[in-house]
């Protein structure tokens, strides 16, 4: 069970209820205590990238170099982690697929996902019924499962190890295809 919040004292308590781990989009920016909330009760992060705020992440979302952007803010959050004393094996990192990004660049992200799994961490991707399938497909939420499926399929191909998704049913029967089309099963 993954709580998914930026506050430590919300974490905290969802930690005493039984989740197991904690999913911060701000990636250990927002609140000051949750390094170290983290370190303390040992738990994995998932330390996913963001441009800005939620409040202001898709006014103009730009990159010098997508990877290479990812790839830098990664390295500043794992040595934040790592400085409160958070194992390397504690650490997830996730891309934010549609978190202050263009269209195009949830495709290049899903495209060059190896770049960021040589860093050696394990990677979520969340492109579950995203808008950059609805605008790439001119189709409204409910309509966007083939998308997401294949969105998921060479999310997997290229290096994720883990997916939130909202179609769990047809999530699994995708990547059980696409295990045994590369010899996992």
């Amino acid at each position: 069970i993954s709580i998914d919040t930026y506050k430590a004292s919300v974490a905290e308590t969802a930690l005493d209820l039984g989740a197991d781990i904690v999913n911060d989009i701000s990636s250990l920016s927002f609140d000051q205590y949750m390094a170290n909330l983290v370190s303390t009760r040992k738990v994995p992060i998932i330390l996913m990238h963001m441009q800005g705020s939620p409040q202001n992440m898709q006014l103009n979302p730009n990159y010098n170099n997508l990877i290479n952007d990812l790839i830098l803010f990664f390295k500043s959050k794992i040595k934040i982690a790592s400085k409160a004393g958070i194992l390397k094996n504690m650490i997830i990192l996730d891309p934010g697929i549609g978190f202050g990004k263009q269209v195009e660049d949830n495709f290049e992200i899903i495209r060059e996902l190896k770049q960021i799994k040589a860093m050696g961490y394990p990677i979520l991707l969340g492109p579950s019924r995203k808008s950059f399938i609805g605008k790439a497909l001119n189709l409204p939420l409910e309509e966007r499962l083939e998308g997401t499926m294949a969105s998921i399929a060479v999310g997997i191909i290229n290096g994720a190890k883990i997916v939130r998704v909202h179609d769990v049913i047809e999530t699994h029967r995708t990547v059980s295809i696409v295990e045994n089309l590369l010899g996992k099963n």
